[in-house]
């Protein structure tokens, strides 16, 4: 087993669902939910949290974009993690109680977003991550996020 590790550099929610999300810098993953106060928490659904890196996110910074972390409609922003190499089931630790599962890697969007018309592609539905809360906890800005995966 491999430990990786990285940290959350933001915690980001919105009150309607496909809108940027705003950093909030804090918030409280409740078990089979979701982020507290962000319109995709759903007991009913297997993409509860969304995950993406900062590394991401830079990219398309790097096209000229003005984004930023919560601007692909993430809850979490990660950074020093590469989120795309932990497979489906692999188990997550965030914060000091949190524990995450990864559900499933990038997704299909029916309806192109803001980003997508302004830079002709969108990061979030290549290299974002689903995950469902399986112990909540509070997690904010700082706080270590960490994964075992099989070597």
């Amino acid at each position: 087993m491999v430990e990786k590790k990285g940290k959350i550099v933001a915690v980001c929610t919105s009150k309607k669902k496909s809108i940027r999300k705003k950093n909030v810098n804090r918030g409280e993953l409740k078990e089979n939910f979701g982020l507290v106060n962000d319109a995709h928490g759903d007991p009913c659904t297997h993409r509860q949290v969304s995950l993406l890196a900062l590394e991401s996110i830079q990219k398309m910074q790097a096209l000229g974009l003005k984004v930023g972390p919560g601007d692909f409609a993430e809850n979490l922003t990660t950074e020093g993690i590469d989120l795309l190499s932990l497979p489906i089931g692999t188990l997550i630790s965030a914060g000091d109680t949190a524990l995450l599962e990864v559900t499933q890697i990038g997704k299909e969007c029916h309806t192109p977003c803001a980003i997508y018309y302004q830079a002709g592609r969108c990061v979030m539905p290549e290299e974002g991550i689903f995950v469902r809360v399986l112990k909540g906890g509070m997690v904010q800005v700082g706080d270590e996020i960490r994964a075992e995966v099989n070597d």
